[in-house]
């Protein structure tokens, strides 16, 4: 399920979704998806929420319980969710579309459902991102612009974040 709360010049929920699936191929992460789009207000909320940190980010990623249990099949992998204005400030300054800035971060976002953490996999999931953002045609991955801390998992378990956004919403 993709949810636009924000709009992206050139960026349709159908594109999101079928860039989403050749991502998910790609890493191969088995199990659906879903995305929030929203603004830095949003993330701020949810990364405090999620991770007590007081600050706006532009990717959260939150993996399916079934990633720490030990279920090897999945139809569920998790939720993203993406920040709409840090994705445009990011695409200005890096020279290349807001929607080709979302798809980056979509991409970092499904290498952290896949159990992927760049905080403490010396540079395994760097190596990934750059492989995998040659292969689907993106610009510069996450990890190689050097933001730590920025992108790690908020592994929450009892309550969907997308589900709560929308009751928000």
């Amino acid at each position: 399920m993709i949810i636009l709360e924000k709009k992206v010049a050139g960026l349709s929920a159908k594109s999101l979704e079928r860039f989403t699936l050749r991502a998910r191929q790609a890493v191969g992460l088995s199990g659906r998806v879903n995305i929030l789009l929203t603004s830095s207000a949003a993330m701020r909320a949810l990364n405090f929420r999620f991770r007590q940190k007081n600050t706006t980010t532009d990717v959260l990623s939150f993996p399916s319980e079934a990633l720490f249990n030990g279920t090897e099949k999945r139809t569920f992998a998790g939720e993203i969710a993406i920040s709409a204005d840090i994705a445009r400030e990011n695409s200005a300054r890096l020279g290349h579309s807001a929607a080709l800035e979302v798809k980056v971060l979509t991409l970092h976002g499904i290498l952290h459902l896949a159990g992927f953490d760049h905080e403490r996999d010396n540079g395994k999931m760097a190596r990934k991102e750059a492989s995998l953002r040659r292969t689907l045609g993106l610009p510069s991955s996450l990890t190689e612009r050097g933001e730590p801390g920025q992108h790690e998992p908020a592994r929450s378990y009892s309550r969907s974040a997308l589900r709560s956004m929308r009751r928000k919403a």
